[in-house]
């Protein structure tokens, strides 16, 4: 539409073709309408002498002059008051690193710790602070190689870490919780009980119960090589461990998910994975494009 349409056609100065285009815009509708509101709208009445009277009857406001030294004071406590607390906002910041479906990232802490953090997971942690509260949040799951030095701290909404100088894995998802120590010793809090974690030990809950976890044979978990390893866990969780690391849409039709599931699949190679599933837990699956379905071999 042309600049000039609205004010030509608010003049009726717009000839037949113009107004057949303006009238075909979509903003034509909208301006008939404030029109027609306009056309409704009535100007409150206004007394002049009223007004007059009313301004001689108002007293002068007195001024007060103030002191150039006063004043310049006020104006340095005030901007010495912005600075003192975006200082603490800034310091209060923290750092967010996430990973997506099917990445994988590395973190290196402000005091040389890494982290690794697994697909589709989260930590949190103050930059500023770090000195004074080493302490990071975990949404997911995340290896860590832990700086000897003061007490470092991991956060879930299920349980919380405590470690000096050591390694361990910390896996929380909806209704899982699991850790496991690789190098020293860790101290899981897990509704006020506080569980001692030596190297070769793990600390399990599913759906809010606590399970005989099997101990970590390996130097680090196998997700960190490529390939994601179960022992004696709800198949649900397997699949959703798929799901994350190969980014899919992941159904399944007449099998029991609940059924505990050992074994392995690759996090490099699709096919080999959903191989492995199929095999390890006598299913069938068909996979199209970004869906895949597990089922029973006799579902209809």
């Amino acid at each position: 539409m042309e600049d000039n349409y609205l004010a030509k056609w608010l003049n009726n100065e717009l000839s037949e073709e113009e107004l057949a285009v303006f009238k075909k815009t979509d903003e034509y509708a909208s301006y008939v309408k404030i029109l027609k509101a306009s056309d409704n709208l009535v100007a409150p009445e206004y007394d002049m002498e009223q007004a007059l009277e009313d301004l001689r009857n108002k007293r002068t406001s007195k001024v007060i002059k103030m002191n150039p030294v006063r004043r310049l004071m006020q104006v340095a406590a005030v901007v010495a008051l912005l600075l003192t607390g975006t200082y603490f906002y800034i310091n209060s910041l923290g750092e967010t690193v996430a990973t997506q479906y099917a990445e994988n990232k590395e973190v290196v802490l402000p005091d040389a710790s890494e982290v690794i953090l697994n697909a589709d997971s989260e930590i949190s942690y103050n930059d500023k602070g770090w000195d004074e509260k080493r302490n990071v949040s975990l949404e997911g799951e995340a290896f860590f190689r832990v700086a000897k030095g003061k007490k470092f701290t991991v956060t879930t909404d299920l349980g919380e870490i405590q470690v000096l100088g050591t390694q361990f894995n910390v896996e929380q998802r909806k209704n899982y919780f699991e850790v496991s120590c690789f190098e020293g010793l860790v101290s899981v809090s897990y509704k006020d009980q506080e569980i001692k974690l030596p190297a070769g030990t793990s600390f399990l809950v599913i759906n809010n119960k606590i399970i005989n976890a099997e101990s970590p044979t390996t130097a680090e978990p196998s997700w960190m090589h490529n390939e994601s390893s179960f022992k004696s866990i709800p198949l649900t969780y397997v699949l959703d461990e798929l799901q994350r690391q190969y980014n899919l849409e992941v159904n399944t039709k007449g099998i029991d998910i609940n059924l505990l599931f050992t074994g392995s699949f690759s996090n490099t190679d699709l096919d080999v994975a959903l191989r492995s599933i199929s095999a390890s837990s006598k299913i069938k699956f068909k996979l199209e494009e970004n869906k895949v379905l597990f089922y029973a071999e006799n579902a209809p």
